[in-house]
């Protein structure tokens, strides 16, 4: 392994391009116009040029105010508006004008909702594919508190990838999740997994972690069915959240790509700048 690099300034392997371009500049004004929420935006993705140029994006559904505090995210806390029924159509037209070929859809944790939101996802899947025949979609979703029953509405729709991301290792999760329990996540994947999904997940180094905790949690993903695995850094959004404790070395991200491999999974996306939806146009095929 590498070596890693304490907290501080960023290292150089964080050099990031400006979002810019034709392509970047129409998702940007047509999301404002359409009162519709990207995450790209709202988690400050550091790719958020590259995929939007490349003709992907990660939409945000049901507001962009979450019912949970987890202190990695930097997505507001609060007491959520009401879901806006008229949000799929929206959502679905905006697609289709900006004529993407992959999208990626996540939301807020909405636990002030019976089923957690999981009937207005099926309902913005299944809007989106009729308004975008062609378009393969990727759901990242909440853990719907466990429950099958919701999280087998999102499966029914049909969406071609169902992520939900462990975000941390077994040890470091009560610390930095806001209800969100280490089993919970697996179980959420392992069901998934089981309904012949293309499962995925995703996980943050620099939070405190060992290597022997990583590789563990990579195992218990593998263990749970999980076909496709995202690595990146952490990096603090605000003052207010969750310290970083490590700058983790390319080198070492390449290694946990080769591990993880070799253990198994389809696809590994492992760099400092990767993110849920990093390269999530490739993972319908895995």
């Amino acid at each position: 392994m590498s070596g890693k690099q304490k907290t501080g300034r960023l290292p150089e392997w964080f050099r990031m391009e400006r979002p810019e371009g034709a392509r970047y500049s129409r998702l940007k004004n047509l999301s404002i116009k359409n009162n519709l929420h990207t995450i790209c935006k709202s988690g400050n993705c550091p790719n958020i040029g590259e995929c939007w140029n490349a003709g992907t994006a990660t939409f945000m559904i049901l507001g962009e105010i979450c019912t949970r505090a987890c202190k990695f995210c930097s997505v507001k806390t609060g007491k959520p508006m009401p879901a806006d029924w008229n949000e799929p159509a929206r959502l679905a037209g905006s697609i289709k004008i900006l004529g993407l070929r992959h999208c990626v859809l996540t939301s807020v944790d909405r636990d002030d909702l019976d089923d957690g939101g999981a009937e207005f996802w099926a309902r913005t899947i299944r809007k989106v594919k009729e308004v975008n025949p062609g378009l393969t979609l990727e759901t990242l979703i909440p853990d719907f508190r466990g429950n099958t029953r919701d999280v087998q509405k999102v499966i029914d729709a049909a969406p071609e990838v169902i992520s939900h991301n462990l975000e941390t290792v077994r040890r470091i999760t009560p610390g930095v999740r806001s209800l969100n329990r280490y089993e919970t996540s697996l179980k959420v994947v392992r069901y998934i997994s089981s309904k012949n999904v293309i499962s995925k997940s995703g996980i943050m180094l620099g939070l405190g972690e060992t290597r022997e905790e990583i590789l563990e949690t990579m195992e218990d993903l593998r263990q749970a069915g999980c076909r496709v695995l995202t690595i990146g850094q952490y990096l603090q959004p605000t003052l207010e959240n969750h310290p970083v404790s490590e700058y983790v070395h390319p080198d070492t991200f390449r290694e946990y790509q080769k591990t993880g491999l070799e253990m198994g999974f389809s696809f590994v996306e492992s760099s400092p700048l990767v993110r849920s939806s990093y390269h999530a146009e490739q993972h319908v095929h895995a």
